[in-house]
């Protein structure tokens, strides 16, 4: 009689640690990978002279999540840039861009340095982050979409390349939504950003002219699904 009660005793407080090691962990956990979509306006500064104008493109990206708030991506897109006017400029340079993309980027947010544990404005700002990493765009132009010929000056001529690819820069800032699971995980994520892109070289206009390389802005909207195994983190993650 002794030894069962010693026994069931044993067991109930075995599974009262458990349980309690369990709740204590549930807010805490959350899964090591992602996989993203979206959507990006792009805007390029470069050669083309006028408005600049506003194109599209899609991306896809697989996330690895060193914690909730440090992540590494590897991200695809594809779309179009375009800019100039091969009629309302002086120098009518006109182009369109079917570009294709791969970016590396590391991804830092504020909750990884900061007690967000009593909300307020620090609970707000958790999920701004900064960005920043490596590039690197295969340009497609093809001859009926670009104009190397001045409207004036028949002889001014602009060169270029209408196929190339680059290296450049993207430096990003933006902010991150989590929305949680029952389990308190975080499952599902909006990402909104704005990403400067500096091209170490020249050609994303096809251009190549002047002193500056060509710059490319995006604003994007991206949505993001938890994947793969679960891990903790070392506080709360809400």
């Amino acid at each position: 009689m002794i030894k069962l009660l010693t026994k069931t005793l044993f067991f109930t407080l075995l599974l009262s640690a458990i349980t309690s090691i369990t709740k204590a962990q549930i807010g805490y956990d959350y899964a090591q990978y992602d996989i993203g979509f979206g959507g990006t306006i792009n805007q390029v500064y470069g050669d083309a002279e006028g408005k600049v104008k506003s194109t599209p493109s899609v991306f896809v990206n697989f996330n690895y999540n060193q914690t909730p708030y440090l992540n590494y991506l590897v991200e695809i897109q594809t779309g179009k840039l375009e800019g100039g006017s091969r009629t309302e400029t002086l120098s009518g340079r006109y182009f369109k861009n079917n570009f294709t993309a791969i970016v590396f980027r590391g991804q830092l947010q504020a909750g990884e340095l900061m007690d967000y544990s009593n909300g307020g404005i620090a609970g707000a700002l958790k999920g701004l982050y900064v960005s920043a990493g490596l590039g690197y765009i295969l340009n497609d132009i093809h001859d009926d979409n670009i104009n190397r010929y001045s409207n004036t000056d028949p002889q001014f001529f602009t060169g270029g390349l209408n196929k190339s690819n680059e290296l450049y820069l993207p430096v990003r800032l933006g902010y991150e939504i989590k929305f949680f699971n029952q389990y308190n995980q975080p499952s599902f994520k909006i990402d909104l950003a704005y990403q400067f892109n500096n091209d170490f070289t020249d050609n994303m206009d096809g251009f190549t002219a002047g002193r500056n390389k060509d710059k490319l802005v995006q604003y994007s909207i991206g949505l993001k699904f938890a994947l793969g195994d679960v891990t903790s983190y070392r506080k709360s993650v809400q």
